[in-house]
C-alpha cells in the first residue's frame, strides 16, 4: 500500500523538526545485521538486514569466454529479483524496472570502483576466464533495498571462494572450493543513497519515507572518492544542495563502514 497523505504530511513535519518516527536522526542508519554463509551452494553468500529490510546476496562463479572488448579479463554480471514475499508491490514474472535498476546500480558500483581485479580472473586470454555472478533477492522491503543490496554484494564478494576447475575436463567442480578468494582491491566501495524530502536530506529511509522522497542520489564511493552516481526522481538539486549530498555521503560512509568492517577482513 502507498503511504497515505496524512502519514506523508506527518513525516514531513517531523523531518522539519529534525526527527523521525523511529527516533533516529536524519543522518542515522538503522542497525545493520549480517549473516554469512546462508547458501551452501554459492561461492559466497550473505543475509543483510537494515532494520526490517532484508536481502540475500549470493556470488556464483563459472568459466566461459571473455567479452570481445576485454579478452584478458573476467566477466561480471549482477542480477536482482524483487520477490513478492518481500512486498505486496512486487509481482512474479519477468523483472520490472525497479529490479532491473537495482541490479544495474549495484553493477555500476562494483564495476566502476574496479574493486574486483578482473585481470586476475583470466585463465587463458581470449579463450577462458572466470565469470563472477552476483544475485540479489529481496526478502523484506521496509525501505532502502538499494543500500542493503550494495552492502550484501560487497560482503558476499569478500567472503567468496573460487571453486575448483578441472583443466583436463574443462569444467568447474561445483561444490568443491579452492583456498583462493575473489581478487579484490583494498579500497572497498559502498553504495549509499541520499534522499531529499522537502528541504531535508535523509539516509536509510523506511518504506514510508522512501515513498515521499522527491529526489534520491545513489553514490558508490570509498572514503570520499566517488566511483559511480545515479540520480532518481524528478526534483532537481542546486549546486549547493549537491555539495550537501556529497558531504552527507562522506559522513554516513564512515559510520556504515564501521558497522560492517569486521565482515570485510
Amino acid at each position: 500500500m502507498e503511504t497515505s497523505k496524512l502519514t506523508a504530511e506527518r513525516i514531513r513535519q517531523y523531518l522539519d523538526q529534525g526527527k523521525r518516527f523511529d527516533g533516529r536522526k536524519l543522518d542515522e542508519f538503522r542497525d545493520i545485521g549480517v549473516e554469512l554463509g546462508v547458501s551452501k551452494n554459492a561461492e559466497g553468500s550473505v543475509r543483510v538486514k537494515i532494520g526490517k529490510t532484508e536481502v540475500l546476496v549470493g556470488v556464483k562463479m563459472d568459466v566461459s569466454k571473455p567479452y570481445p572488448d576485454s579478452p584478458n579479463k573476467g566477466n561480471l554480471m549482477v542480477t536482482s529479483e524483487l520477490l513478492p514475499l518481500s512486498s505486496e508491490r512486487f509481482e512474479s514474472g519477468p523483472p520490472k524496472f525497479p529490479a532491473v535498476e537495482l541490479g544495474r546500480v549495484i553493477d555500476r558500483m562494483v564495476r566502476e570502483s574496479k574493486v574486483i581485479e578482473l585481470e586476475k580472473l583470466c585463465i587463458k586470454e581470449k579463450e577462458k576466464v572466470w565469470n563472477v555472478l552476483i544475485d540479489i533477492y529481496s526478502i523484506n522491503d521496509d525501505g532502502n533495498l538499494v543500500d542493503a543490496a550494495g552492502i550484501g554484494a560487497i560482503i558476499a564478494l569478500k567472503n567468496a571462494r573460487i571453486p575448483k576447475y578441472d583443466e583436463e575436463e574443462e569444467k568447474v567442480l561445483f561444490g568443491e572450493w579452492t583456498s583462493k578468494t575473489v581478487p579484490l582491491r583494498k579500497e572497498i566501495p559502498l553504495s549509499l543513497t541520499i534522499h531529499k524530502v522537502g528541504k531535508n536530506f535523509i539516509v536509510d529511509p523506511t518504506r514510508e519515507e522512501e515513498d515521499i522522497s522527491e529526489t534520491r542520489v545513489v553514490i558508490g564511493s570509498h572514503e570520499g572518492i566517488v566511483h559511480s552516481m545515479q540520480k532518481g526522481e524528478l526534483s532537481p538539486l542546486t549546486i549547493k544542495e549537491f555539495g550537501e549530498v556529497l558531504d552527507l555521503n562522506d559522513k554516513v560512509w564512515k559510520s556504515v563502514y564501521k558497522q560492517i568492517e569486521k565482515h570485510l577482513k
